[in-house]
């Protein structure tokens, strides 16, 4: 809608100062000529914006105008307040931060929006956290965030998965993301992106060198290339199994990372799927499901099951040890 829309273009010159209309259009999606003809219907208000022409020219308020109206709508409203369900600013230690700016906000909200924002907090749950995900490693973003605001590149001692060493790094980050209640720094190494679990760093040093990151790369560019990498790789063992069906339900979410096919043909009581495992030990998780999953091929991973199943045989055909 137009009014909104003029609202945009205000607090969007309020924010940033002065702007050029392509950018403005770019913004919210409209041509160059309707965002002058939006900057004469603020101006017929008695907004005082104005425009400048040349190549250092753009759209802007007089110094010194602002309005304390938030724009907000009911559903905005309710949106915002949703972030207070939201874990991730504790462990950036916004709590107190974000509390204060919650309480600013309902105070500027127009009377009718207030009762359903104040009643969000207390009706939506955000946990962003994975079932039976055992407990997390403590993790200190404290030195992380600090080269990510100052712009400064990172020497980090941080352990590979698998590996018993940390190796030493120096990198050049571009920010912090949340994923699935794991915390990762997303950060040039040798001009190259790479992802780096904060629960992994040992410890970290921020440099007096300034950052080095690729010219025109943003957060968002390199956290959906190195997102999309992760999901896209695949493993180097194809398994087929077969599945009882009163056990499909547990089997598919228990093994949604590792699924590649599941067929809508059932052979009876049994359904087939297919996996796909890094290594040729992964498949071991598969004995979890005792007879209620059989692997079918490739033979050495039915052999590694084989294996693993006699070790534990073996194990439990032993008299028990006497308790201390």
């Amino acid at each position: 809608m137009k009014s909104d829309r003029l609202l945009s273009i205000l607090l969007l010159l309020q924010t940033h100062g002065r702007v050029t209309a392509p950018e403005l259009a770019q913004r919210l999606e409209v041509s160059v000529r309707t965002i002058y003809r939006d900057v004469e219907a603020l101006s017929a208000a008695g907004v005082p914006v104005y425009a400048e022409r040349g190549r250092h020219g753009g759209i802007a308020l007089l110094p010194g105008f602002r309005t304390d109206v938030t724009g907000l709508t009911a559903d905005e409203s309710r949106a915002l307040f949703v972030l207070a369900a939201d874990g991730a600013h504790t462990a950036l230690g916004l709590d107190s931060a974000l509390g204060s700016a919650l309480r600013k906000v309902m105070a500027a909200l127009p009377a009718p929006h207030r009762p359903a924002a104040e009643v969000v907090s207390r009706r939506v749950l955000v946990d962003a956290t994975r079932w039976k995900g055992g407990p997390r490693t403590a993790v200190d973003l404290d030195v992380l965030q600090n080269a990510v605001f100052a712009d400064r590149r990172l020497r980090l001692r941080y352990r590979h998965s698998g590996e018993r060493e940390p190796r030493t790094y120096t990198v050049d980050p571009y920010g912090l993301v949340a994923k699935a209640g794991v915390w990762y720094l997303v950060a040039d190494r040798e001009a190259a992106p790479r992802l780096f679990r904060a629960d992994r760093v040992r410890s970290a040093k921020v440099l007096d060198d300034p950052v080095r990151r690729r010219p025109g790369v943003e957060l968002t560019t390199v956290w959906e290339e190195l997102r999309r990498r992760v999901e896209e790789r695949r493993g180097g063992i194809d398994v087929t199994v077969r599945v009882r069906r009163d056990r499909l339900d547990l089997f598919l979410r228990l093994n949604a990372a590792h699924l590649v096919e599941v067929p809508d043909t059932p052979d009876g009581e049994w359904v087939t799927a297919r996996l796909s495992y890094g290594v040729v030990g992964e498949a071991r998780q598969l004995l979890a499901f005792s007879d209620r999953v059989e692997v079918l091929s490739p033979p050495e991973v039915r052999e590694e099951l084989r294996a693993a199943a006699a070790s534990v045989t073996e194990l439990y055909q032993r008299p028990a040890p006497p308790s201390e």
